[in-house]
C-alpha cells in the first residue's frame, strides 16, 4: 500500500542565502567546529566531502540525545563529524573514526585537541569493514556512514548488528545531488554506477524490518535509521 497522494508537495528550496539562516537560526556551533569548517573549506576540490554546519549540529545533538556511549564514524576526512559526535558523547564514550587515508589527520587532530576531546576519539586507518568486523555485536550506540558509496551495502550488511536496541544508523549522500530518482542522468562510469548502488540502496535501508529510517533532505541526504 502506498503513500497518500498529496494536493501539495510542500518545499522551500535550500539556496545559500536560504542556508545561512538555517545555520543563523539555529544554536551557533562549537567555536573549534567553525574553525575546522573554515579550514577544511580552504583545502580545495576535496572540501566537498565536507559535513556541513547544520548536519554537524544535527550529529551532536542525536548522539547527546541518545547518550551515546560508543559511536562509529566511517569516513574521517579531516575530522568533522567525529568532532560534532565526540561533542554529544556521554561521560566516558568514545568515537572510533576510520578511513583508508590518513591524509587530513594533522589537521582532524589539531582541532579534536583544541577541543579537548581528543581522548575520545580513536582513528584507525583502514578500510571501513575491517573496523566494523573487529566490534561485538550489540555493543555500538551510533554509527555514522560518509564514505566510498559502492561500499554503502557492505557497511549497512556489517552496522546493524553492531548496534544496540534503539541505536542509530546514519547515513549520509543518500540523494547524491538527486541522481538517486534517474541514474542514467549521472555520467558514465563511477558516478553512474555510484547512483545506482545507491539507489538501489536507499530501496533496501527503507525495507530492512529491522529498522525504523526516516530519509530527511539535509545538505545531500541523511537517513536515519533506529534500531528496533
Amino acid at each position: 500500500m502506498g503513500y497518500p497522494m498529496m494536493a501539495e508537495v510542500k518545499h522551500v528550496p535550500v539556496n545559500q542565502a536560504m542556508r545561512d539562516y538555517l545555520v543563523r537560526s539555529s544554536t551557533p556551533p562549537d567555536p573549534v567546529l567553525s574553525k575546522l569548517a573554515e579550514r577544511t573549506a580552504s583545502i580545495g576540490e576535496a572540501a566537498g566531502m565536507m559535513v556541513p554546519l547544520e548536519q554537524a549540529a544535527l550529529l551532536t545533538l542525536l548522539t547527546r540525545l541518545l547518550g551515546v556511549r560508543t559511536a562509529v564514524d566511517v569516513g574521517t576526512f579531516t575530522g568533522l563529524s567525529a568532532l560534532a559526535i565526540a561533542g554529544g558523547l556521554a561521560p566516558g564514550g568514545r568515537v572510533i573514526s576510520c578511513d583508508v587515508s590518513d591524509a587530513w589527520l594533522d589537521l582532524a587532530r589539531e582541532h579534536w585537541e583544541s577541543a579537548g576531546v581528543a581522548d575520545r576519539i580513536e582513528f584507525r586507518r583502514g578500510a571501513a569493514h575491517h573496523t566494523l568486523a573487529e566490534l561485538a555485536p550489540g555493543t555500538v550506540d551510533l554509527v555514522f556512514v560518509d564514505a566510498d558509496k559502492m561500499n554503502y551495502p557492505k557497511y549497512h550488511r556489517l552496522a546493524v548488528p553492531l548496534l544496540r536496541p534503539g541505536g542509530l544508523l546514519l547515513v549520509d549522500n543518500v540523494l547524491l545531488d538527486g541522481y538517486v530518482l534517474d541514474p542514467e542522468l549521472a555520467a558514465p562510469g563511477l558516478p553512474r554506477r555510484c547512483a545506482e548502488t545507491l539507489r538501489a540502496f536507499n530501496a533496501m535501508l527503507a525495507a530492512d524490518d529491522r529498522l525504523d529510517a526516516v530519509m530527511l533532505p539535509i545538505a545531500d541526504g541523511l537517513t536515519i535509521a533506529r534500531k528496533r
